[in-house]
């Protein structure tokens, strides 16, 4: 609630906090682990048609600055927007240009990661989940269904499994 409540003062536009920050909170719950285990960070995404780094990076400071460690080293910011500018290179798969923050979550990985909350100002929060919610407490990880499987499937599962034995892998 805290990086919720943070993040939303900053008036950031489109703004998501998605992934494992999510995920991981509800198989803790499941599984009756401990609220934060393996949750490495708290990534917030938002829209800007700036796709420009300098434009990101001032955003990037500016969240920094709202928190205080050991937040302030976990909370990882990006404009979704921009991923089309980069992921191609670092990923070797096509990235075309997104529309808003929540189609990006169609591009995640696995539907159980593909999970954004946001604390709107009458404190409701929003949910997305492009894939539904169904994996995320199935504690069921499986290829998203639209998109090539990723290059580092093996070891993303894997890594999962070492925390969360009760998961159920999907192989492609």
């Amino acid at each position: 609630m805290t990086v919720l409540t943070t993040v939303r003062g900053l008036g950031l536009n489109d703004w998501l906090v998605f992934s494992g920050a999510v995920y991981q909170a509800a198989w803790n719950d499941i599984t009756g682990q401990a609220p934060g285990y393996g949750v490495k960070d708290f990534d917030v995404g938002y829209f800007d048609e700036d796709v420009s780094w300098d434009a990101e990076d001032a955003v990037i400071q500016r969240v920094a600055a709202a928190f205080e460690e050991p937040l302030r080293s976990r909370v990882e910011v990006r404009n979704q927007r921009r991923v089309s500018e980069w992921f191609e290179a670092k990923f070797g798969e096509p990235y075309p240009p997104i529309k808003d923050t929540a189609e990006a979550l169609t591009r995640f990985v696995a539907p159980a990661f593909a999970v954004g909350v946001r604390l709107e100002d009458d404190d409701q929060i929003t949910v997305v989940a492009p894939f539904g919610l169904d994996d995320v407490f199935d504690m069921r990880i499986r290829p998203n269904p639209h998109r090539p499987v990723a290059k580092d499937w093996e070891r993303i599962t894997a890594k999962a499994l070492e925390r969360w034995p009760e998961l159920t892998v999907i192989e492609p």
